[in-house]
């Protein structure tokens, strides 16, 4: 796996690494390609970040192409946390010609890191880079489920380019599409388009507003741990915490909970890529916008190493099974709770022939609530948006 033809490596201008018998920091334990003819060894590694600076598609919001750099910055002075990470910083990908070489480039690294069991990490760069992370699973044959922290829902129209407001479209449209589902975490009303909500809705895909999503983080969870990708549009999180985007917002999620979702990925054991966009310097207070994010990779790696490899398809022994009756529903309702995360799953009927295509899907995460729901005589709502797409 060659991937070194795509990168530049990076320079760090303020980052001084640690001297002997002093405390490593971050910038210490990531083997990251500084030199020309030293690209780092990925064969030992869990997580690799990736640098992305590409804005020609970005709405708004120009500048975010220099993101990248100062994130490191700032993740390179942390301290890591109780588990050393392993972690590869491949530098930069070289921008191309034309704004789909820079796609190609980007789906094929994603690919082969996830062919050899290694998390990219990627750092944008401008939103529309989710379609290029999305197609590395169009190489793979795998069909997904996206999840996408955002304010809004990026669907613009069918006929427009590829851009940061549009590339969820392009998407839905792409063929062979490989998309089950897409889940959308704190949009903002008065930023939803309605048709674009009946359009969410008709597709049974997921979309919670802000208010219900912070009136119970715990919530997030489930559907952060049912997704194979995770993109976050810096612009979901509040202008106060994160004034370095073009398309701040009064409202929105604040830094501690943007650090909590991020968190939930790294536990997540079927979140495969993650995705950090729309950071734009030059907006930036102080750089607090890149520190942010900084600390919300940090989380992601400090939940990677939380992992508990725990999902009941195969190791049943290690769940307790519940079945709830539903009045007028013909099936039980199957839920598995984790003994060794606590953590919860329902069974969605799937006909026989078609459960080897749909065998990461319908085993659906859920919430302790979600069997309550079922115990008042009512079929959860998750439950129900999985069965339409798999009837």
């Amino acid at each position: 796996m060659d991937l070194s033809v795509y990168f530049e490596p990076v320079e760090f201008l303020q980052f001084r690494y640690a001297e002997k018998g002093q405390r490593k920091r971050m910038g210490d334990v990531i083997r990251s390609f500084v030199n020309e003819n030293n690209f780092p060894d990925v064969s030992d590694i869990d997580l690799a970040i990736i640098g992305v600076k590409e804005d020609r598609n970005g709405v708004n919001n120009k500048g975010c192409a220099q993101a990248p750099d100062f994130v490191r910055d700032f993740l390179y002075r942390l301290f890591p946390g109780q588990t050393i990470p392993k972690v590869v910083d491949l530098g930069n990908l070289k921008q191309g010609f034309d704004i789909d070489d820079t796609y190609f480039a980007l789906t094929h690294v994603v690919s082969e890191l996830i062919k050899a069991g290694i998390v990219p990490v990627i750092i944008g760069g401008s939103q529309d880079l989710t379609f290029a992370n999305y197609k590395a699973y169009e190489d793979l044959g795998q069909i997904i489920n996206i999840v996408s922290v955002d304010s809004c829902f990026d669907l613009g129209k069918s006929d427009e380019e590829n851009d940061s407001q549009s590339y969820l479209s392009r998407i839905i449209l792409h063929l062979p599409n490989y998309l089950f589902n897409y889940a959308n975490i704190g949009y903002q009303s008065y930023f939803a388009d309605q048709d674009a909500i009946k359009l969410m809705n008709n597709l049974f895909f997921d979309a919670y507003r802000l208010g219900k999503v912070r009136a119970n983080m715990e919530e997030v969870e489930p559907i952060v741990r049912n997704a194979d990708m995770l993109s976050i549009d810096i612009s979901a999180v509040r202008q106060s915490d994160a004034p370095g985007n073009g398309n701040a917002s009064p409202n929105g999620f604040n830094g501690e909970e943007l650090c909590q979702i991020v968190r939930y990925a790294g536990l997540s054991d079927k979140l495969s890529s993650i995705g950090f966009y729309e950071v734009n310097p030059l907006m930036d207070h102080h750089g607090q916008t890149s520190h942010l994010v900084a600390q919300a990779i940090w989380y992601f790696f400090e939940g990677y190493y939380g992992r508990k490899k725990d999902f009941p398809l195969k190791d049943k022994e290690n769940y307790v099974k519940y079945l709830v009756t539903i009045s007028g529903h013909k099936d039980e309702l199957v839920f598995f709770k984790s003994k060794k995360s606590d953590r919860w799953w329902m069974e969605v009927p799937v006909q026989t022939s078609m459960k080897s295509k749909y065998e990461r899907h319908y085993l659906v995460p859920c919430s302790y609530q979600d069997y309550q729901t079922a115990c008042t005589d009512e079929l959860p709502n998750r439950w129900w948006q999985v069965y339409q797409k798999l009837m």
